[in-house]
């Protein structure tokens, strides 16, 4: 009886983890368990400094057609002794609107010194590192980098994730070789498998051909 009833909390607990998505939307771990992950905007760990509304749980969500493109990429990946870590990939409006609302707030700029020293914050809209609408939202744009599996390390990209300058830019000159050799390999596979790049971040690939190019959608991330 109380193996029984065990059991039963288990599984209970686990539904609380998972919601039914909207028709087209997986959760990646239900394509491919081996696809590391590290939901930044779950925790304090980010530009604003504490946790973004809408993200409830450190679980992935994309389309389904994200979903298994990305498992091509780690298919290559895991040849080579390499993961993929996703860092931010279907994000609820709720989030982006939280975003636009800390960017209004002048005063907060707890988190300056890590990701955007060089720029004034009154600027991050001018620049385009705030918007009122993100590609994430439609659930095909996936944040990502590689890991080294020996060690469980992220490889050297040259810029950390989320840094608002131009060192974040895929071809900034200012790195070193392999610096730049690191980010060509997560360009060429994400390119091979149907992702097109976004040139102000090393780290941003959206799907082609995208299954809701103009559907921005507002359901959370648990």
């Amino acid at each position: 009886m109380k193996i029984m009833l065990l059991l039963l909390l288990f599984s209970v607990s686990l539904t609380t983890f998972s919601q039914n998505l909207p028709r087209g939307f997986v959760y990646l771990s239900d394509i491919d368990k081996t696809i590391q992950s590290d939901l930044q905007y779950f925790s304090s760990n980010n530009f604003i400094g504490k946790p973004i509304d809408g993200y409830k749980n450190n679980v992935v969500i994309v389309t389904k057609e994200t979903a298994k493109a990305l498992k091509l990429v780690q298919q290559n990946l895991i040849k080579q002794g390499y993961s993929l870590k996703i860092f931010d990939s279907y994000r609820p409006q709720q989030a982006v609107n939280h975003f636009v609302r800390w960017a209004k707030v002048l005063s907060d700029t707890l988190m300056k010194r890590e990701y955007y020293p060089k720029v004034p914050k009154k600027e991050l809209f001018k620049r385009g590192f705030i918007a009122s609408k993100s590609g994430h939202t439609r659930g095909s744009t996936v944040d990502l980098t590689i890991v080294d599996i020996k060690t469980n390390k992220e490889i050297d990209m040259g810029s950390a994730y989320d840094f608002f300058g131009e060192k974040s830019h895929p071809s900034y000159k200012n790195i070193t070789e392999k610096q730049k050799g690191n980010r060509m390999l997560l360009r060429r596979l994400m390119l091979k498998n149907n992702f097109k790049p976004y040139e102000n971040e090393w780290w941003h690939f959206t799907l082609k051909n995208e299954p809701f190019p103009k559907t921005y959608f507002n359901f959370p991330v648990e």
